[in-house]
């Protein structure tokens, strides 16, 4: 069955909250259709709560964990169902405030991380965007995400805090997907400019390159300690260690599939001919 969620990270959590709450039902002695009676549901209901369909609210942790006598279980529950809503910020909710405010409030990690890996199968990694392809990524975000326009605002805020690029306490590796010099953003001279990458790690994908790894959803590692994967609809924010873990060694399974120098330089080179 498909996910309902948008990442492996938030569907094992989701999993395993799901499978707690079987579990104590099992140890109870109940059925699902008993601990419905006792809760006042309709058994559709724990069905959903179950199979990690739907996820449960705090009140439902606390009405299941009394209707099967067991109370002491409902604080780590609900810790674990609050990390698990923490995992997933709507974009939506997280721009509300405006691109600029987002953008602004990813500096203290960003000043304090040591060693950034960032692997973009989409855009350009925003710390080696220009002032005018950052303008015409975020109008578009702007758009479908029907946030405020302060796009001007934002670019000059995502380019502001890029000066981190430039300090010696920090390391970047940027792997990216050939495709990502293909796409135009904005419109030729913008990519034109955004093609001359400054002076950090560049390791390119190739087109048609056979290989191992699947082409993933871009993130970016914070040294050891987070991921964040960038989907359409959600940030997601992985801390766990063993899926951090995880998201360390696709990147070195990508880096080996990656040209880096001279090659690099090439598919560069090509893709801003091919935008005359």
């Amino acid at each position: 069955m498909q996910s309902p969620y948008p990442s492996a990270a938030l569907d094992d959590a989701r999993r395993a909250i799901a499978e707690k709450l079987r579990e104590i039902r099992r140890d109870a002695g109940l059925t699902g259709r008993e601990v419905a009676a006792r809760a006042g549901w309709q058994p559709s209901k724990v069905s959903r709560l179950q199979s990690a369909t739907t996820p449960p609210s705090d009140d439902d942790i606390r009405t299941w964990c009394r209707a099967c006598d067991a109370e002491e279980e409902i604080p780590d529950l609900l810790a674990a169902n609050r990390n698990a809503d923490s995992m997933y910020l709507e974009w939506r909710r997280v721009q509300r405030s405006g691109l600029r405010r987002l953008q602004e409030s990813r500096v203290p990690l960003y000043e304090r991380t040591r060693t950034f890996r960032v692997y973009s199968s989409t855009v350009i990694p925003g710390f080696a965007q220009t002032y005018e392809y950052a303008a015409a990524l975020l109008h578009n975000i702007a758009r479908v995400h029907g946030t405020p326009d302060d796009v001007e605002d934002a670019a000059a805020a995502r380019v502001e805090r890029s000066h981190i690029i430039r300090e010696g306490r920090h390391r970047f590796v940027f792997l990216l997907e050939e495709s990502v010099l293909r796409h135009v953003v904005g419109d030729a001279a913008v990519m034109a400019g955004q093609l001359a990458l400054p002076a950090v790690s560049v390791g390119i994908i190739p087109a048609g390159r056979e290989r191992p790894m699947w082409t993933l959803e871009t993130f970016t590692m914070f040294d050891e300690s987070r991921v964040s994967v960038e989907l359409l609809t959600a940030a997601v924010t992985v801390t766990a260690p063993g899926e951090v873990g995880m998201y360390g060694r696709a990147f070195e399974e990508m880096a080996a599939l990656a040209v880096v120098g001279a090659g690099a330089r090439s598919l560069i080179s090509s893709a801003i001919e091919s935008l005359d």
